[in-house]
C-alpha cells in the first residue's frame, strides 16, 4: 500500500516579522529560522498554543522568543505575524 505524501505548507513572512528576525544575532535567527521551517510540515506542532482573541493565530516558543502565525489550510499557507521576546510579543 502506498503512503501518502505529507501535506508540506508554504511559509511566508510579513515584513514586520522579517525585520525583527533581521535584527536579531545570527545563533538566535538560526534557532527560529529552524522552527519556522518545522512550520511548513507541522503548522501545529506540540507545544504550540492558539492565541486567546484571534480566530487563527497561534505562538510557539523558540527559547525566550516567540513566533506568531496563522495557519491557512485552505491555501496550504503559514503566515509568520511577529517575532519577538516573550515579553514584548503580545503587545
Amino acid at each position: 500500500m502506498a503512503s501518502r505524501p505529507a501535506r508540506v505548507y508554504r511559509v511566508e513572512v510579513a515584513p514586520a516579522a522579517d525585520r525583527a528576525l533581521d535584527a536579531l544575532p545570527h545563533a538566535t535567527r538560526a534557532r527560529i529560522v529552524r522552527k519556522m521551517e518545522a512550520l511548513g510540515r507541522d503548522p501545529r506542532p506540540r507545544g504550540c498554543k492558539k492565541l486567546q482573541g484571534d480566530d487563527d493565530l497561534y505562538r510557539v516558543r523558540a527559547g525566550d522568543f516567540r513566533i506568531v502565525y496563522a495557519v491557512r489550510d485552505a491555501m496550504l499557507v503559514v503566515l509568520v505575524v511577529k517575532i519577538g521576546n516573550r515579553r514584548d510579543v503580545y503587545r
